[in-house]
C-alpha cells in the first residue's frame, strides 16, 4: 500500500543545450553539468539539439546577427518542444546574436554573457582584455563588458596569434605545450604593459586548456563561471 505521503521533485528542470559548437567544447560542458549535478545529488535532465558549426560560425564572422538568430531560434524552438524549460547556448561566438535571441526566444535564456558580466562586477575588474575567437575579442566580448569594465583591445598581430591558436585547439580539441606557453606568455604580457587586472577566457575550448591551477594569471574562466550560472539557476529557480 502506497504512503499517502508522497517525496516532492527536487529534480532540476529540464535544461535545452544547443550543442554541436566544437566536439571538444560540448563535452566539457556536458561532463562539468553532470559532474556539478552529482555533486549536489541531483541527476540531471538534458536535451541537446546539434546545430551546424560551419554555418554558425560563417554568420557570426560575418556579423549576420539576424540570419544568425534566426537560425538558432529554429533550435530553440526544437528544443521546447522537446520539453525543456530553460536553454542556453554554450559556445561564444554565436553570442553576437544574443539581443535578438534573448528578445524572441520560446524559453528562457540563461545567458554565458550575463554570468561574465555579473563575475567581472563582482570582483571588481577594472581593466580586463580578452582571449577567444576574432569576432569575440573584436567587439570585446560584443561591447557587454564596457558596461563593467575598461576593455582593453588587443593589437592586431595579437588578435591575429591569439586566433590561430584557438583555432588549434578547437581543432585539436587540446592545446600543445608550446600553445599553452604561448598563451600565457602573451597573457603576461598583456597584464603588464596594459595594467590589467585580468584576462577574460571568452573561448570554451580554453577552459579545458587552462584552469585555477595551471593559468598562472589572473583570468575569468567564462565556460566555468556559465556553468556555475547554470547550476545556479537550475537549483533556485
Amino acid at each position: 500500500m502506497l504512503s499517502e505521503k508522497t517525496t516532492p521533485d527536487l529534480s532540476p528542470p529540464m535544461l535545452g543545450l544547443i550543442a554541436g559548437l566544437g566536439v571538444g567544447a560540448g563535452i566539457f560542458y556536458y561532463r562539468s553539468l553532470v559532474d556539478a549535478h552529482r555533486v549536489q545529488g541531483l541527476s540531471p535532465s538534458l536535451l541537446m539539439v546539434h546545430a551546424n558549426v560551419q554555418k554558425v560560425m560563417s554568420l557570426a564572422n560575418a556579423r549576420e546577427s539576424h540570419q544568425l538568430a534566426e537560425y538558432l531560434l529554429g533550435l530553440l524552438s526544437h528544443l521546447a518542444n522537446g520539453g525543456a524549460k530553460v536553454a542556453t547556448i554554450p559556445a561564444f561566438s554565436p553570442q553576437i546574436a544574443a539581443e535578438e535571441l534573448a528578445a524572441r526566444t520560446p524559453l528562457p535564456l540563461i545567458s554565458l554573457l550575463d554570468a561574465i558580466v555579473d563575475e567581472v562586477s563582482r570582483r571588481r575588474l577594472g581593466r580586463v582584455a580578452v582571449f577567444g575567437a576574432r569576432v569575440t575579442m573584436e567587439t570585446g566580448l560584443f561591447g557587454r563588458l564596457q558596461q563593467v569594465a575598461d576593455v582593453v583591445p588587443l593589437q592586431a598581430n595579437e588578435i591575429d596569434q591569439v586566433r590561430g591558436i584557438y583555432g588549434e585547439i578547437v581543432k585539436n580539441e587540446k592545446a600543445s605545450p608550446a600553445e599553452r606557453e604561448t598563451l600565457q606568455s602573451m597573457a603576461h604580457t598583456l597584464i603588464s604593459r596594459e595594467n590589467l587586472d585580468a584576462i577574460v577566457l571568452a573561448g570554451t575550448d580554453l577552459s579545458f586548456v587552462f584552469d585555477a591551477d595551471n593559468a598562472g594569471f589572473p583570468h575569468v574562466d567564462g565556460a566555468r563561471t556559465h556553468i556555475a550560472a547554470i547550476m545556479h539557476r537550475l537549483t533556485c529557480p
